[in-house]
Order: C-alpha cells, then sequence, then structure tokens
C-alpha cells in the first residue's frame, strides 16, 4: 500500500471534543494509550468531504445513509481514499528565557519516520537546536545549560520539519524531550479557555473550562487510495483531491467555528518527503 501524507499547521485553537468531560473542563480528544491530543480521522474526513464537489463525493468518500434511505442508493458504498488521524510531531512551549520552543519526543518522532520511510537516526533526549549558551525554561520546568539536560543538536535539526510547509518557517527552536516530559509538558501547555453563561440578568450562571490545541502546532495525518478500486480511478481520486487542497490550503477543523477556532493550513507531501512543487498535478475528469 503506498501512503502518503498531509500536515497540518494549526493557525487557531482546535478543538476536537473528546468521550468525556470531568467536572467543569470540556476535553479534547486524546489518545488512550498516550493521552496525547491527536484529531480524529473522522473530523478530518468530514470536513474534506464537504469541501469536496458533490460530483466528485461519492468516488473520493463513498455515499451516506442519507442516500440510501433517499432511495439514491441500495447499499453503502466505500470511497476510492482513506485517511489516518493526525498525530502531534512538534508541539509549541512557551519559555521565559527563548520566547518560543517547538518540542517533540522520540515516540513522535519514531511514528513520524516510520511513514517517511526517512533513514535518519533520531537526536538523542536534550538535544536543543538554540545551543546551550543559557539555560532553558520552559513552564516550570528548567534545562540546565552544559549539562545532559541541554546540548547543541547534531546534525541538521530542519530534517524532521516537512517540506513544502509555508507556516514551518516559525519554527526556529526545537527539542526533543523523553517521552515522558513531553507528555506531561504539553498537557500543561494546551490552550483553556473559560466559558460563562449569562441568565436573563446578565449574571454568570455557569462557565467552564475548554480546551484546545493551541496555534503554531504542527501534526500529520497518513491518507492513501483504498484497493476496492481500479488503478485508474485510484490515481484520478488522489490527483482531485490534491488538486483541491492546493487550491483550498486553509481549512477549519472541530467546533467553535464562528469563533475562529480549528483555523489550520494544511499541505501535501508524498511518501519519499518530495518537494510538492515538482509533483505536476492535473486536471482529470471524475470517474
Amino acid at each position: 500500500m503506498m501512503i502518503s501524507l498531509a500536515y497540518l499547521y494549526s493557525l487557531s485553537p482546535v478543538h476536537t471534543g473528546g468521550a468525556s468531560q470531568e467536572g467543569n473542563l470540556v476535553g479534547i480528544a486524546k489518545e488512550s494509550h498516550t493521552d496525547l491530543p491527536y484529531l480524529p480521522s473522522s473530523t478530518i474526513r468530514g470536513r474534506l468531504r464537504a469541501d469536496t464537489s458533490k460530483e466528485s463525493q461519492k468516488l473520493l468518500w463513498g455515499n451516506t445513509i442519507e442516500h440510501v434511505t433517499k432511495g439514491e442508493d441500495n447499499n453503502l458504498t466505500q470511497g476510492a481514499l482513506w485517511v489516518g488521524d493526525a498525530s502531534i510531531l512538534w508541539f509549541p512551549i512557551s519559555s521565559l528565557s527563548h520566547g518560543v520552543v517547538w518540542v517533540s519526543s522520540p515516540l513522535l518522532l519514531r511514528r513520524w519516520l516510520r511513514l517517511t520511510r526517512h533513514n535518519i537516526s533520531l537526536p538523542s533526549i536534550g538535544s536543543f537546536s538554540g545551543g546551550n549558551k543559557s539555560s532553558l525554561y520552559l513552564k516550570d520546568a528548567i534545562f540546565k545549560a552544559n549539562s545532559s539536560e541541554l546540548k547543541p543538536w547534531e546534525g541538521s535539526w530542519a530534517d524532521f520539519l516537512p517540506p513544502g510547509g509555508r507556516e514551518t518557517e516559525t519554527i526556529t527552536q526545537v527539542l526533543i524531550l523523553s517521552d515522558k516530559d513531553c507528555r506531561i509538558l504539553i498537557e500543561m501547555s494546551l490552550w483553556r479557555q473559560v466559558r460563562v453563561n449569562l441568565d436573563d440578568q446578565k449574571s454568570a450562571d455557569a462557565f467552564r473550562y475548554e480546551e484546545a490545541i493551541p496555534p503554531e502546532t504542527l501534526m500529520f495525518f497518513p491518507w492513501g487510495t483504498t484497493t476496492t478500486f481500479n488503478q485508474e480511478q485510484q490515481e484520478i481520486a488522489s490527483q482531485h483531491f490534491c488538486k483541491m487542497i492546493e487550491n483550498s490550503m486553509i481549512q477549519q477543523l472541530g467546533g467553535q467555528e464562528s469563533l475562529g477556532r480549528g483555523l489550520v493550513d494544511l499541505w501535501i507531501v508524498n511518501a519519499q518527503h518530495a518537494d510538492p512543487s515538482s509533483q505536476k498535478i492535473q486536471e482529470q475528469p471524475v470517474l
């Protein structure tokens, strides 16, 4: 199976509802085995399907129960495309000493390398692209300079950034944390907003905290074509999908659309990390 990658760079907080609500905290979707935030594939697929022309929806995404109940189709059918969940690659954390630092961990980088098939070695824990001239302050964590906690990045840290993204130029300082420390700091750095409900007298009736993935987060998700279609149909569907993303890079995912939440910059890179500008995508009729 040929797997390609798409990347998301959040331009505003992204809120995708979780499976449960604890007290007055409205959480976001998190992986059960790591407790790290992610974007469900159903959220991504639903948004992309909504942006697909009606003439192409059935080929790319299949039909829906509504088509069956209305008598337009006899059975549910599968589309030519599939998409996976979006995982974090680099997560922004505020720093008193360095402004904003993007963090990742061996677990997150291995996930990415597994799909890119990029043959590069993982950086060691504590590798920091900002050098080690001064200590690094991240939230309540302090990483001391000139120690195993903080050391200069060996090699090119830019190899761990995908090509083609307009917004990835913002990422200038990166740090590799242990899986445990990375999870803790990500949890502490989630976007949290207080929402207050007012009664008829404009008095606070109730309030809740809503979590979100913060702006400047870089994520990725795999996508490809299903084997239920022939090769020609798969190629047409893939080209049509790439052209759609190319023409509309800014997407809205998750809830709170009226508040400008969920805006992301979206682009596609193939599994071999080719330059997207070199991929010639031609308009073809949808079968």
